[in-house]
């Protein structure tokens, strides 16, 4: 056996990794987007199968409709949302400035009986309504000018926000066009990496990432639009930027009924309109059990993971790596997840045959 050439095999893998990193690199601006759009579409591609077989099986005019449908997902709410924005500009500033006039109301009797919480929320209530709102307005003065400061600077990434949403757009309907060449070489990399559970683990990631787009996203969606749809009723102002709120906060787990039992409040305490309130709240119950009912039967059409694992997943891929961590996070923990307990379940001394080859 010839003996092995140590400086040789060094020199090769510090030039593979300087190669790896530099490419990376390079692709480093344009990594959010190839993400964003491979999530899209990983999660759209059963619809655009279905849509190309009713377009007499022709790739391209599929792709183009989903391409136009993206278009009009994204950038067209962006852009309306910012003129909505400017628009409103004054209104906004005319109504933050009109809040110092307002009379905090009396708190209500049932709030001063509540078990345990009610005596401090009635002595907390007392202490804000002596101090009225311009002592209210000093102590909240400092978060505000961070929260101005923070939205100000965001507000100056629109414009990055818009050019990575077109790029995302582009590189998704590159993928639309040749998806199917772009899955089997993930699943010759993964075949390459660790055999047939590469292959295995490649599979269950676009299963995953179907999952939380149809468990996740599309429960929030539908929470959101439900939400949106009661404030609209009720005659709440800024429904359409609550509703994007709502959305958000569905996807963050939170859940959309904090923003209606605050609208709810306002229709009461601001408005005097007891009865819409009390209609607000009991759909903000009806928006509320949505995400019970929706989320576990979408999540199992997509593929078939614990709740629990997912629900951990996209908490930890937020706090961890932003808004893509939807999908990050579930995706990771549903392959280690699934990797685990085929190890776990292997027989002793049994041998892959193909693990290492392919």
């Amino acid at each position: 056996m010839a003996p092995r050439d140590l400086p040789r095999t060094t020199l090769a893998i510090l030039f593979i990794g300087g190669l790896i990193a530099a490419s990376l690199w390079i692709v480093r601006p344009f990594l959010p987007a190839l993400i964003w759009a491979a999530m899209i579409v990983i999660a759209t591609w059963p619809l655009l199968r279905a849509l190309q077989r009713r377009l007499w099986g022709r790739r391209w005019l599929a792709a183009s409709l989903m391409t136009l449908a993206l278009l009009l997902a994204f950038v067209v709410p962006l852009a309306l949302a910012v003129a909505t924005v400017v628009a409103n500009a004054g209104a906004i500033f005319a109504w933050t400035r009109s809040l110092a006039a307002l009379q905090l109301p009396t708190l209500p009797d049932w709030v001063r009986s509540l078990p345990v919480v009610g005596d401090s929320i009635a002595e907390a209530w007392r202490e804000v309504a002596a101090a009225g709102w311009s002592e209210l307005a000093k102590r909240v003065a400092p978060y505000a000018d961070d929260a101005l400061r923070w939205i100000a600077g965001q507000a100056g990434d629109v414009g990055l926000i818009g050019a990575q949403l077109l790029v995302t757009v582009v590189l998704a309907a590159v993928l639309y066009a040749d998806g199917e060449a772009a899955a089997e070489r993930l699943r010759r990399f993964g075949v390459r990496l660790a055999g047939a559970r590469g292959g295995a683990a490649v599979q269950l990631a676009g299963k995953a990432v179907r999952a939380v787009a149809l468990g996740v996203v599309v429960t929030a969606l539908v929470q959101a639009l439900a939400g949106g749809l009661g404030l609209l009723v009720a005659g709440v102002p800024f429904a359409g930027v609550l509703t994007a709120l709502m959305f958000v906060l569905a996807v963050a787990q939170i859940g959309a009924v904090p923003v209606l039992v605050c609208a709810a409040g306002w229709l009461y305490w601001g408005e005097g309109q007891l009865g819409a309130a009390i209609a607000l709240l009991v759909w903000s119950i009806v928006v509320g059990t949505l995400d019970n009912v929706l989320r576990p039967v979408l999540i199992r059409q997509g593929a078939d993971l614990p709740l629990l694992l997912v629900f951990a997943g996209v908490i930890g891929g937020i706090i961890g790596f932003g808004l893509i961590g939807i999908f990050v996070g579930p995706v990771v923990l549903a392959v280690a997840y699934t990797l685990l307990e085929d190890w776990m379940n292997e027989k002793p001394g049994r041998v892959e045959g193909d693990s290492g080859r392919s």
